[in-house]
């Protein structure tokens, strides 16, 4: 899977641990558990990183080469514990500097020592104190804070203050089974320490460390992960918590060959006719009578280009056939009122959805949140289809017109904030019966949201969780999130108690009702990552990614997107964050925000529930009941506008005049953004105007 970490767990060093069931069992047969990391390699492939033991042969640079994160869990003499019976646990010198070059040139190393380290045969200590860390030779003790009495099974606790790096993310405590401790250099982030009433007290039991370009977590205890433990406390939220943030960010993105369209001379002829052509084009896409010469000139570029393009697009022969013929009939017609029905017909990307697969459009049409007239538009454009993806949608979430789609290039009408490619769109004498497909650009969504997220978190001083962060930092991992997320947001317009038609293609009601619906879809949409996440039949890592993206991009870029005019996608947004804050998980202190993210999931669904008996309480109501209700939803969490009619309740409303009457009294702006907005979009709104038009 694309933007995931490649992680090699040692077991070339006689290790005390195995990722590999088999060789557990041989280690230990009396007790496998209590010498395997099977679990906690398993955790991590559901994460969607690939796991692998390295079994033979030094730790060289050629080892090391596209591994993201390097695992080395207490290797130990033969004498002291059951091992691999690999190796030397003793690393060569050649092997500690490839280590340290490694880490330092971007490399991700977690280490576990153990209690009275001194005593296991390694120079474990020789590669931490490479990056400034030491392992104190001692066995710590508690007799308060223990697990089942224990004296030796020490509870650690977090340390003080709100890191840069949220790795406790979903984490309180861990339980360390006979633990070390550690001695952390400056600058590093001790994630968890023994309690006062320990011996040592305070000491570090686990801390991370930046070094160069890469980076180190090194633990004092190797039980806490095993097989036996890691079910323990929050211990396997730890583990891929530090796992994933020794990765560090993914590296560029895995696209295929660049595209043979984009290079070709006609691509370019095409675009430069069709932007010659626009300012000839009225709002309907017309040409004055002046004007036929030069757009008589102009389409005979067009349909040139086109046909020199067609051989590269076999799987498109008759839908840009049916373009060449749509553009001389226009040209006949005298240029009036274009009418691409038949073109528009031809062309069903919805039935060859093949990951890669490109497609050249042109059309007349307008963009949505882009360009209003109906201007000719060329894109070039690819299908975003991973097996795993086409497995959830032929398996669980059936949507057989959804094309998920990414640019390669696009004329002007697309730089802009467009980011969909729908055939209700395009100028047509008639529409058709029904539309068959709708294209979604995941790469514009998914780059909008990660330079507005990152923006939003450096600016709120928000701490994020290991897996987020690589998220926004991962174009392939938002861009495929983002398709998961489209897949289930727009089956869910048809599916559930509807009081109405969902499809609301004009505002001809209240904005909070269009509001609801769509925050209804992605709470729906969170909802299902939730259960995906927690699946036993199905591993789907994107399903936690896409929490994070429907969390953030409705926190922090929809309040603030676009005026204040019935925006019911901004007023969505304030919803959610009102909703969050008054349930004690969104907590905004010091000018810092910070979120409880053990307890953000269920919430969220709670706001789901109340969304969803809404609607299903609303099928036996009347109309302005219902828009009552939604109001009254809304407002018990976002303050209404002080001059609002709506406010004051039915004895305002003109409910003796058609409901045309009751939407004229709906304040343009009749959810003001709260205070805590308007500052945060002065300080993002020029982040938010950069992603106009932005490519991935």
């Amino acid at each position: 899977m694309r933007g995931f970490a490649r992680v090699l767990f040692d077991e070339s060093h006689r290790e005390s641990w195995s990722i590999r069931r088999d060789v557990a069992a041989g280690m230990n047969p009396g007790n496998p558990a209590d010498s395997g990391y099977v679990r906690a390699a398993e955790l991590l492939r559901r994460h969607g990183h690939r796991i692998e033991p390295h079994t033979s042969g030094e730790l060289d640079g050629g080892v090391l080469t596209d591994t993201d994160v390097l695992v080395i869990a207490h290797p130990a003499d033969d004498r002291w514990e059951r091992t691999t019976h690999l190796g030397s646990p003793i690393f060569t010198a050649e092997e500690l500097d490839a280590i340290e070059a490694y880490v330092r040139g971007g490399g991700g190393l977690v280490v576990m020592a153990e209690c009275e380290q001194d005593k296991y045969g390694t120079n474990l200590g020789d590669l931490l104190a490479r990056f400034g860390i030491g392992i104190v030779n001692t066995t710590v003790t508690d007799s308060a804070r223990t697990h089942n009495g224990v004296a030796a099974w020490v509870l650690g606790e977090p340390s003080p203050g709100i890191p840069r790096d949220d790795l406790l993310a979903g984490v309180q405590t861990a339980c360390f089974y006979r633990s070390g401790a550690l001695l952390a250099p400056d600058g590093a982030q001790v994630l968890l320490r023994t309690s006062p009433t320990a011996d040592p007290a305070g000491a570090p039991l686990a801390l991370a460390v930046r070094a160069g370009l890469g980076r180190v977590v090194a633990f004092a205890d190797s039980d806490l992960f095993g097989d036996d433990s890691i079910a323990d406390y929050q211990q396997a939220a730890l583990w891929t918590n530090v796992v994933t943030w020794a990765a560090g960010e993914p590296c560029g993105r895995s696209g295929g060959a660049r595209s043979a369209a984009l290079a070709h001379p006609a691509w370019t002829e095409l675009k430069a006719a069709i932007e010659e052509l626009r300012p000839l084009q009225a709002k309907d896409g017309s040409v004055a009578p002046s004007d036929a010469d030069a757009a008589r000139t102009l389409v005979g570029r067009m349909t040139g280009a086109i046909e020199d393009l067609a051989p590269l697009f076999p799987h498109d022969a008759d839908y840009l056939a049916a373009v060449v013929i749509d553009l001389f009939l226009w040209a006949g017609d005298g240029f009036g009122v274009p009418d691409f029905l038949d073109s528009l017909l031809a062309f069903q990307p919805q039935l060859r959805r093949e990951d890669g697969l490109e497609h050249l459009v042109v059309f007349p049409m307008y963009t949505q949140n882009g360009n209003l007239n109906r201007n000719f538009e060329a894109v070039l454009l690819t299908v975003v289809w991973p097996d795993w993806l086409a497995h959830l949608e032929s398996t669980r979430y059936d949507n057989p017109m959804f094309v998920p789609i990414a640019f390669e290039d696009f004329t002007g009408g697309y730089d802009t904030n467009s980011a969909v490619l729908f055939p209700e769109t395009v100028a047509v004498r008639t529409p058709p019966e029904r539309f068959t497909w709708g294209g979604i650009f995941c790469d514009r969504e998914a780059a909008r949201f990660r330079r507005v997220s990152a923006a939003a978190a450096e600016t709120l001083r928000l701490p994020l969780p290991p897996d987020a962060a690589r998220l926004i930092a991962g174009q392939d991992l938002a861009q495929d999130a983002f398709v998961l997320w489209d897949l289930i947001h727009d089956r869910t317009h048809s599916h559930g108690d509807l009081p109405f038609d969902p499809f609301m293609i004009k505002q001809r009601m209240p904005y909070w009702l269009y509001a609801l619906e769509e925050l209804r879809c992605d709470l729906n949409t969170f909802r299902e990552a939730v259960r995906l996440e927690r699946s036993e039949e199905v591993a789907v890592p994107h399903a936690r990614l896409v929490q994070y993206t429907i969390l953030f991009d409705r926190l922090f870029r929809f309040p603030i997107t676009g005026d204040r005019v019935r925006n019911y996608d901004g007023l969505g947004g304030q919803l959610l964050f009102s909703y969050l804050h008054k349930h004690d998980v969104l907590h905004w202190t010091d000018n810092r925000l910070t979120l409880d993210w053990n307890r953000v999931g269920d919430v969220v669904i709670g706001l789901c529930e109340e969304v969803e008996k809404l609607y299903r309480d609303s099928i036996d109501r009347p109309k302005l009941a219902h828009w009552l209700a939604a109001y009254g939803l809304v407002s018990q969490y976002v303050e209404p506008h002080p001059g609002s009619t709506w406010n004051k309740g039915v004895s305002a409303l003109p409910v003796n005049e058609p409901p045309k009457a009751w939407v004229d009294a709906v304040l343009p702006d009749e959810f003001p953004l709260s205070m805590f907005y308007e500052a945060l979009a002065k300080k993002l709104g020029d982040v938010v105007e950069s992603t106009k038009g932005i490519r991935a």
